[in-house]
């Protein structure tokens, strides 16, 4: 996906997700937890939003975890066949460009050395920087890391190269991995989904010292050339945030080979996927089938402009 000065200027979104679960018996108990809402974030203002869920839930409660995240806990004890959440969201935007020269002036080693020197949450931070359920540390990360995040590369230079090199030599390509693959599997395949390549990337990162984190929200896509946008054809997306020198964190995209713009919409951020699963959870049931429906809409509500 191409990128222009353009898409850095402020703009405002709906953002209109549901999740629709269908069952040929009735569940007659479903307990739900998922982040249904968008994170406040120095890049975007929550102007609106509304949260339902059908069948009405018995219990229906929200905190905020670890992370910030808000997290949503859903009881549904009405027999159902049906189970349907739905987010509705109008959301302003705004991201500044990267300011890679800036990062050029430390190298990636005295990037790691000036983070750890900086009064920050120890626990938080450690987090960030430790392997996760998802995202393991081990000879085959630190090799791929070692070739892009060399100690005595520009900081700047390195995280441009780190999207890019994964962008190039890693083919997206759906059904080839699932939630469970692991990196050394994602680097045998040479290709994945953006959950992959968020993982990868954050691999590499944390490999050479970096905290980094797993980003869950939305993006803004275009139809092809001549043909309409379809009602509920967007998608969730996911992509890496790390920590840089000064308390800073930047968001860079390995699936679509640049970092984050005013296109990209936060849902959640954690360790890993499994910190911010859209949503999860345990059913009681004789159902033998079920199928799984989401419909996501990212809509542009005004022209971007920087008068806005």
């Amino acid at each position: 996906m191409a990128q222009s000065d353009a898409d850095f200027l402020p703009r405002t979104y709906r953002v209109r997700h549901t999740t629709r679960y269908t069952y040929d018996e009735d569940v007659v108990g479903c307990y739900e937890r998922g982040f249904l809402s968008l994170r406040p974030t120095p890049t975007q203002t929550l102007r609106a939003i509304e949260v339902t869920v059908s069948p009405e839930p018995d219990v229906n409660a929200a905190h905020w975890d670890f992370f910030g995240n808000e997290s949503f806990y859903v009881e549904v004890r009405t027999p159902h066949t049906t189970f349907e959440a739905t987010m509705d969201a109008e959301v302003a935007v705004d991201w500044a460009p990267v300011d890679v020269a800036a990062l050029d002036r430390l190298t990636v080693a005295e990037s790691v050395a000036a983070i750890r020197a900086e009064d920050v949450d120890p626990v938080l931070e450690t987090a960030y920087r430790l392997p996760s359920a998802l995202v393991e540390l081990g000879p085959r990360v630190a090799e791929f890391a070692d070739t892009i995040l060399a100690p005595e590369r520009a900081l700047g230079e390195a995280l441009t190269d780190l999207y890019r090199t994964i962008y190039r030599d890693f083919a997206y390509r759906k059904g080839a991995t699932s939630v469970r693959t692991t990196l050394p599997e994602i680097l045998d395949l040479r290709a994945g989904v953006c959950q992959d390549f968020a993982h990868l990337a954050i691999g590499a990162l944390r490999s050479v010292g970096l905290p980094a984190r797993y980003v869950s929200g939305y993006i803004e896509t275009a139809p092809p050339p001549g043909k309409a946008k379809l009602a509920g054809s967007d998608a969730t997306h996911a992509w890496v945030s790390v920590r840089v020198p000064g308390g800073g964190w930047v968001d860079l995209d390995p699936t679509n080979d640049h970092f984050a713009d005013s296109r990209y919409i936060v849902t959640a951020w954690g360790r890993d996927f499994r910190d911010v699963s859209p949503l999860k959870g345990v059913i009681f049931t004789e159902a033998k089938h079920s199928t799984l429906d989401v419909a996501v809409d990212v809509t542009r509500l005004e022209a971007p402009t920087r008068d806005a």
